[in-house]
C-alpha cells in the first residue's frame, strides 16, 4: 500500500479523546510550544487507545524501527498530527483518528523525525520550545529533530505526558477492572490446574495461557514456590507441603492490572496462617485512608504503623503506586521502594480515577514468599478493589 498523508476537510470537527484544557494548561505551565510523543503507551493514549497491530510484538524492521510520533500544538488541538507507518493505513483505515493530519510515510526512526519536524516547522513552532520524550525516543531521530529545528529548544515531555494520564477516564478505568479481574480469575484457574512436581516454567506458562484464554496480554508473572525467595520462572519444581506465589502484570487493551495471589500445597501450617494474616491486617488497614482528597502520604504513614508493629517487621515490606498504560506511574508516592523515583505525589490529595497497586509481603526463611497485591480506584468516598477475591491461600489437594 502506498505512503499516504491526509489532511481533515476545512471545517471538520476535532474532538480529542483525551482533556485537551488540562494538556494545554500543562504545556503552558511548562512553557511548552509542542510536544511529540513516541512511546505506544503515550501515542495509544493521545489516540484514544490506537496502537497499530503490525507492531503489536515488536518494533523493529529493516535497519530501524517502528516510531509513531503523535503532535500536539498548544492550545491548537485541531493542528495535532500523526506520524506512522509506510503501510499504516491497514490501521487507521479501520480506526480513524482524531488528529488534523495523519502521515503514514515512515519507514524508520529518521523517517519520523523529519515528518514530524517538518510538521512542526508548518505550524509556526520551529523556534519553540518542543518536548520529546527523552528516555525513549531514540538518539537517531532525537538527532535528526536537532537537526530539521535548529533553533527550537527541546526539553523532556516525561512529566507532562505523565500528569496527563493521572486521572483515569470512566473508559480506562473499565479496562483496568476487566485486566484485574482477568488476571485474578487466571490465577485461580491456575491454582485450581498445577499441582506439586510441575516447574516454576510449565506453571507460568499455564498462567500464561489462562491469561490469553480471556482475552489478555501476558506481559509477566513473578513466580516463588517454597522457601526460595528467588521469583524468575525456571526448571525448580513446585515442591509438596510448600507455598506457591504469584504475582503478575497483564494487560487488557494496553491497561494494566498488577496483582499477586498464593496458594500451598496441603492444609496451610501455622507459621503460614500468621503470615497471611500480617499481610492482610496491612492490605485491609491501609485501604482505609484511600479516598480522593486524603495525601498518599497518609497510606505510607499508616502503611509504616503497621509494619513496625508486626512481629514480622524485620522481613515485611509495603509498597503503594499508581498504575495504568504502565506500571509505576502517577501518582508516584514514594522514593524508598524498590523502583526507585522521586515521591512527587505523596503530600498532593489523590485524585478520584487515580489507580494504586497496594501491596506487602513477607520475605520467611522458612515458608518463603508471602504476598498479596491489590488494585485499588480511587473514588470520591473511597476506593474500589476490582479482582478482590481469592484471598488468603487456594488449598491444592493431590
Amino acid at each position: 500500500m502506498a505512503d499516504r498523508s491526509s489532511h481533515r476537510p476545512p471545517g471538520g470537527q476535532v474532538s480529542a479523546p483525551f482533556a485537551t484544557e488540562r494538556l494545554d494548561e500543562l504545556l503552558r505551565e511548562a512553557g511548552v510550544d509542542v510536544v511529540l510523543a513516541t512511546t505506544r503507551h503515550n501515542v495509544q493514549y493521545l489516540l484514544g487507545g490506537y496502537r497499530y497491530f503490525f507492531f503489536a510484538g515488536m518494533d523493529a524492521i529493516g535497519v530501524s524501527r517502528y516510531l509513531p510520533v503523535v503532535g500536539y500544538v498548544a492550545g491548537r488541538p485541531e493542528d495535532s498530527f500523526y506520524v506512522g507507518c509506510g503501510n499504516e493505513d491497514w490501521g487507521t483505515d479501520v480506526q480513524p483518528l482524531w488528529v488534523g493530519e495523519l502521515q503514514n510515510v515512515s519507514w524508520s526512526s529518521l523517517d519520523s523525525a523529519r515528518a514530524a519536524a517538518a510538521a512542526v516547522a508548518r505550524r509556526g513552532a520551529a523556534t519553540g520550545r518542543i518536548a520529546v520524550e527523552y528516555a525513549f525516543i531514540p538518539a537517531d531521530a532525537l538527532d535528526e529533530l536537532r537537526r530539521e529545528l535548529p533553533d527550537a529548544e527541546f526539553v523532556d515531555a516525561h512529566p507532562i505526558l505523565e500528569s496527563l494520564r493521572g486521572q483515569k477516564s470512566a473508559a480506562e478505568l473499565a479496562l483496568v477492572r476487566r485486566a484485574s479481574e482477568g488476571i485474578i480469575d487466571s490465577m485461580l484457574a491456575t491454582f485450581a490446574t498445577v499441582r506439586p512436581g510441575l516447574t516454576r516454567h510449565q506453571i507460568v506458562e499455564e498462567f500464561r495461557r489462562q491469561q490469553t484464554s480471556r482475552g489478555l496480554v501476558f506481559d509477566y508473572c513473578l513466580i516463588a514456590t517454597g522457601p526460595s525467595l528467588n521469583r524468575a520462572p525456571s526448571q525448580e519444581p513446585w515442591r509438596p507441603g510448600t507455598v506457591l506465589s504469584l504475582d503478575s502484570g497483564g494487560m487488557y487493551d494496553g491497561y494494566i492490572g498488577d496483582l499477586a495471589r498464593m496458594a500451598v500445597h496441603g492444609e496451610p501450617t501455622e507459621r503460614m496462617v500468621e503470615l497471611m494474616a500480617e499481610i492482610e491486617h496491612v492490605q485491609q488497614r491501609v485501604r482505609t485512608v484511600v479516598r480522593a482528597g486524603n495525601p498518599g502520604s497518609a497510606i505510607y504513614d499508616m502503611a509504616a504503623d503497621l509494619v513496625a508493629a508486626s512481629p514480622h517487621a524485620a522481613t515485611m515490606t509495603f509498597l503503594a503506586h499508581g498504575m495504568g498504560l504502565i506500571t509505576h506511574e502517577v501518582p508516584r508516592l514514594t522514593a524508598t521502594g524498590p523502583v526507585p523515583y522521586p515521591a512527587d505525589h505523596a503530600h498532593t490529595p489523590l485524585a478520584e480515577g487515580n489507580v494504586l497497586s497496594i501491596e506487602t509481603w513477607i520475605e520467611d526463611p522458612v515458608v518463603g514468599f508471602v504476598k498479596l497485591e491489590d488494585t485499588l480506584i480511587v473514588t470520591a468516598d473511597g476506593y474500589e478493589a476490582p479482582g478482590d477475591i481469592g484471598r488468603g491461600y487456594t488449598v491444592v489437594h493431590d
